[in-house]
């Protein structure tokens, strides 16, 4: 049985002296989809940022297809296979669409691919990142990530801050990435009809811990059962923050 792409064992973390995750236990089979959703402020972002390395592990380990990641540097799990989404996009708007995937790119030979993915960069490839749309941005954000030929790849709240009609746009993209490509991917999504149609395992939290861990339909198919795990109805319109008409 090959090696687990991401598993996290009775890991707990947090910044500084603030411990905010307890007792994770998580594992991600290679080209497998996972959602991670909850309420607000439980801890979903903190996940991502510790299995990037931004925050301090205080206990547990981090393996990445086997390999102890815990104790290295952001960079070194990037150059390891790790790619990260943040929910702050931090591209960078002074260097063009091309710029900000070719800083990012190695191995894989080239950007054909990502542009293939996102047609609609590979036309504005020459404008700089400030010149972008809050939805376009959100799109070099992912393809940057995936310019440096990732076997891992988590993002963070894709959807935070678009407009509807961006948000199916973006959502037709991750569908065909989960589809067609081999690479593991963890979605973090306050949207919970799209985190739990994009993946048939859903993680749910609460308070630091992992609450449930199993089959997405269950949520889909349950509003009463998904409304006492995270207050939030699957018919309800996803859209229960300010949007930006971008």
């Amino acid at each position: 049985m090959p090696e687990p792409a991401l598993q996290l064992r009775e890991v707990c973390a947090g910044y500084a002296d603030t411990v905010v995750l307890e007792a994770i236990d998580f594992t991600l089979q290679p080209g497998e989809a996972v959602s991670v959703i909850g309420r607000n402020g439980v801890g979903k972002s903190t996940l991502l940022a510790t299995i990037m390395g931004h925050t301090t592990l205080r206990s547990g380990k981090i393996e990445l297809f086997g390999a102890d990641i815990g104790g290295l540097h952001t960079y070194e799990r990037v150059w390891k296979g790790l790619a990260y989404v943040p929910q702050e996009r931090e591209i960078f708007k002074s260097l063009t669409v091309l710029e900000n995937l070719q800083v990012a790119a190695r191995g894989g030979g080239g950007l054909e691919a990502t542009f293939e993915l996102f047609p609609s960069l590979y036309e504005r490839r020459t404008h700089y990142g400030s010149q972008l749309s809050g939805g376009e941005q959100q799109m070099l954000a992912i393809a940057r990530a995936l310019a440096g030929n990732p076997s891992v790849l988590l993002m963070d709240e894709p959807s935070e801050g678009l407009a509807p009609i961006i948000v199916e746009l973006l959502q037709t993209t991750l569908w065909q990435l989960r589809d067609e490509s081999s690479i593991a991917m963890v979605l973090v999504e306050q949207n919970s009809r799209l985190a739990l149609s994009f993946a048939e395992r859903c993680v749910v939290m609460n308070r630091g811990r992992i609450v449930r861990d199993g089959p997405s339909q269950a949520l889909r198919e349950d509003d009463d059962l998904l409304h006492r795990l995270i207050g939030v109805d699957a018919s309800e319109s996803p859209r229960d923050r300010h949007v930006s008409q971008e």
